[in-house]
């Protein structure tokens, strides 16, 4: 169905953004160990409302909110993206042991994520 499951905070910073939202509002973050630099975001505890994110490090320094649609076929939303008029920004790339992810816009210009869950991807 497409539900928002993650969101992406692009920064400069990440340790100060964390320091910011750790002192703010409670959230805990960890450095992810994959191949960019992102810190993995936790808002809450499990089984309560709401989503956990991350803090992406955008090197051209504009501030930008991202929020990560649950999708079962990252192909097929691809396509469906283009023939109701959005279009993609960034097509399929893996996650290794995570999934497939790709980012595209709306009709309007709002960015978005897809993620397609699949520990499987190397």
């Amino acid at each position: 169905m497409g539900r928002p499951v993650h969101f992406e905070l692009g920064v400069q910073d990440p340790q100060r953004a964390a320091d910011f939202y750790a002192k703010t509002f409670g959230w805990k973050t960890e450095k992810w160990e994959g191949p960019v630099e992102y810190w993995l975001i936790t808002t809450g505890e499990q089984g309560t409302p709401g989503i956990d994110g991350a803090f992406e490090v955008r090197e051209d320094g504009q501030p930008a909110t991202v929020n990560v649609l649950d999708v079962q076929d990252i192909d097929d939303a691809l396509m469906k993206i283009e023939a109701n008029g959005g279009s993609i920004e960034s097509g399929k790339s893996p996650v290794p042991g995570v999934g497939w992810v790709a980012y595209a816009k709306d009709t309007e210009g709002n960015h978005f994520g897809m993620m397609q869950s699949d520990p499987s991807v190397s």
